[in-house]
């Protein structure tokens, strides 16, 4: 058997919760303490696991009552979630991120899985070959942006 770090522990223990109850409310401090790791650690499973490009909208609130709310969300199924996605794109994206957007589309049913692997096709470094990080990164923000408002006025 494959061995887990504990960031992969975390995630899958919070994404079970979300997939039975559609959010988690979670204190920082207490799935420290549950996972006897540091509370920058879960700091660190919230920034890399559950960003909109993932699916996910976290919300916090700071203080003695305070918590992290991590909600799934349709990418475009909410105009103001689809909006969050574009401004996190910007003018340039990863292609790690751009892939993440596209599975999380591909997990909504909002895409077939031909469709998928085709628009990851197009924005894989190997078919841009730019030569150029930054410039392969802007034109890879160009098509992501233009799939997901194909999408957004498809219905």
């Amino acid at each position: 058997m494959e061995a887990q770090n504990v960031s992969d522990i975390i995630e899958k223990y919070l994404k079970e919760i979300i997939n039975k109850n559609e959010h988690v409310e979670i204190r920082r401090a207490e799935i420290a303490q549950q996972f006897n790791v540091v509370p920058s650690q879960i700091n660190y499973v919230i920034k890399t696991r559950f960003t909109i490009q993932n699916g996910y909208l976290v919300q916090s609130k700071r203080g003695g009552s305070g918590y992290i709310r991590i909600a799934k969300v349709n990418l475009v199924g909410d105009d103001q979630i689809l909006k969050m996605v574009m401004t996190a794109i910007g003018d340039s994206v990863s292609e790690h991120d751009a892939f993440a957007v596209i599975q999380s589309l591909y997990a909504d049913e909002l895409l077939t899985r031909r469709e998928a692997n085709l628009i990851l096709a197009a924005l894989d470094k190997e078919t841009l070959q730019l030569n150029d990080r930054k410039l392969e990164n802007n034109l890879r923000a160009r098509i992501l942006v233009g799939v997901l408002n194909r999408l957004r006025f498809e219905d």
